[in-house]
């Protein structure tokens, strides 16, 4: 029976319930599914996507979802990644229970079944170079050439298997590979290689073993030993099925259920890394901040920069799983995020490029608290205090000395409502040498205290931030971190981070890192979770208010 509590993928992945529909309405009678990364990196976007499609579909037929780690591969593999992915998952609002399994835990079961394909004269040991192999597997309109040790019996093979499994050859010398078909139309079905020698320690299984599976024998044997029913792959793993079914069907694995797989289309979105070699270069060459870098698509990159998991899981189930290879606008994403933050978070005054206004009326040395709500929408915010004297800041942008038609801000003789406090009428301004306005002079209306007035109408509200008691912090603006340069080249952006001074209310002097607040009238910003410090604020933009994107309507 369906549970659909919380279910994110109940209308939008239609392909796939019908083929589990139909496998429930034979002999199936459960679902379990499985979320299979390698642990050789950091999780993105993409990895989410995946994530919340096994998990939800596993609840939504009352099924369970295994978290299982694919480290056959210990020259890229670490415990770093397995507990990054751990903590990422958590955090999307997953949880695997008792379910965690290592491949490395199957590792004794799989040499078994190597065994198995050696000794049925499925399987062979091969000298020929990784190089020779690639060459001989010939292309889509060549058939490949077999290897001049096909041939070998049984019995050699075997004592060669033993000799690789205890340490005797060196890396790349030989490799078992399973004896198939080198005229297939399919080229995974070309003799592909199931083990090769690696000479490195392990981090899960130490120095046990020098041999280690392939990702294409180990997959299909670890989904069949966890009984999973369906294992839903992104498309790229579609020509692989064969091979999986051929390694079941071969080594005769006597399970009671044989998993079915299903083929999706992974996710891409535009102007964005999605690649994990190209992300763990960026890491590993200092150009980013590390794995959290908020610019890069990582799940603990966008978890630093202020996303929410749900305004993630939203975005997934927007976007829907398909059959066919697409890219999602980025602003996509970023709606999603506007969306989720827009009736929860408070709305504080931040000015990122300030200049000074004295309002010459305003009695020096005198100062008065004025209330304003924390959010226009949502009462249960509450209110604050924020304290209003002579000398305030307001964005530099905010004032322009030769406004065009339909400028409602501050200019020459024009008066503008500062949020929560008075009218204010320019009076003057001074410049420095090359013309940059460097003090705005005002008077202020006393009969318009909260910014309301009977007798008369403003069209402008800006921002501001009381001069003498406002705090510094540096804010961090981001734009794509890649873009197209004259020769159609993607390259690296080298204004993709751009780091203001900014003055903003006292209110903000006592965040914590991961606290996040709508600067008004600027976007969505947090406290970086790794530079903000009791003696130094530091906040990241989490989106802008507008969005390019709009959503279908209904």
């Amino acid at each position: 029976m369906a549970n659909e509590s919380g279910n994110r993928f109940g209308e939008t992945a239609g392909f796939i319930h019908s083929y589990i529909q139909e496998d429930l309405k034979g002999e199936l009678n459960k679902v379990h599914t499985r979320f299979p990364p390698e642990p050789n990196g950091y999780l993105h976007i993409g990895h989410a996507k995946a994530i919340c499609l096994n998990f939800d579909i596993a609840e939504l037929y009352g099924g369970k979802c295994n978290l299982r780690f694919d480290d056959t591969n210990p020259a890229k593999e670490d415990t770093e990644f397995v507990n990054s992915i751990k903590e990422d998952i958590r955090w999307l609002g997953f949880d695997w229970e008792d379910r965690l399994y290592y491949a490395s835990s199957y590792f004794d079961k799989m040499y078994e079944y190597a065994v198995v394909l050696i000794k049925k004269g499925k399987a062979f040991v091969c000298d020929m170079s990784a190089e020779e192999i690639k060459t001989a597997r010939g292309d889509l309109v060549t058939p490949g050439k077999n290897s001049p040790w096909r041939e070998r019996s049984v019995e050699e093979n075997l004592d060669l298997f033993e000799r690789m499994k205890a340490g005797e050859f060196a890396d790349g010398e030989k490799t078992l590979r399973a004896k198939i078909n080198m005229a297939s139309p399919n080229i995974n079905m070309r003799d592909p290689v199931i083990y090769k020698i690696v000479h490195m320690s392990h981090h899960a299984s130490g120095d046990k073993w020098c041999i280690y599976p392939m990702y294409d024998f180990a997959h299909p044997v670890e989904d069949a030993i966890e009984g999973i029913t369906h294992s839903l792959c992104t498309l790229e793993f579609e020509d692989h099925r064969p091979l999986y079914d051929w390694v079941i069907r071969e080594i005769g694995i006597n399970y009671e259920i044989v998993p079915r797989q299903i083929e999706f289309a992974k996710l891409n979105l535009t102007d964005t890394i999605m690649g994990k070699r190209y992300l763990r270069n960026l890491v590993e060459t200092n150009q980013v901040d590390g794995w959290d870098d908020p610019r890069l698509c990582t799940i603990c990159g966008i978890r630093r920069r202020g996303y929410t998991p749900r305004a993630i899981r939203n975005f997934c189930e927007m976007i829907g799983v398909a059959k066919a290879n697409s890219t999602v606008d980025a602003a996509q994403l970023e709606y999603c995020v506007r969306e989720d933050l827009k009736d929860i978070t408070p709305v504080t005054m931040a000015v990122l490029d300030p200049v000074k206004v004295v309002i010459t009326n305003y009695p020096e040395g005198k100062s008065e608290l004025l209330p304003v709500e924390n959010h226009p929408n949502n009462e249960a915010l509450g209110s604050r205090e924020v304290e209003f004297g002579r000398e305030i800041y307001i964005e530099r942008e905010d004032f322009m000395e030769n406004p065009p038609k339909k400028y409602f801000r501050l200019s020459p003789d024009k008066e503008v409502r500062l949020k929560g406090a008075y009218f204010i009428k320019c009076t003057g301004f001074d410049k420095d040498e090359e013309g940059n306005i460097t003090t705005i002079y005002a008077e202020y209306d006393p009969e318009t205290k909260g910014g309301n007035c009977t007798t008369r109408k403003v069209k402008g509200t800006i921002h501001w931030v009381y001069a003498p008691k406002a705090i510094e912090a540096e804010v961090n603006l981001y734009e794509n971190l890649t873009i197209t340069d004259e020769n159609s080249n993607t390259i690296l952006n080298p204004d993709s981070i751009k780091t203001v001074k900014t003055k903003l209310e006292p209110s903000l002097a006592g965040v914590k890192p991961m606290d996040r607040f709508q600067f008004m009238r600027l976007g969505y910003f947090i406290a970086d979770s790794k530079h903000c410090k009791e003696d130094k604020l530091v906040f990241n933009r989490i989106v802008s208010l507008k969005s390019s994107f709009k959503p279908e309507k209904a």
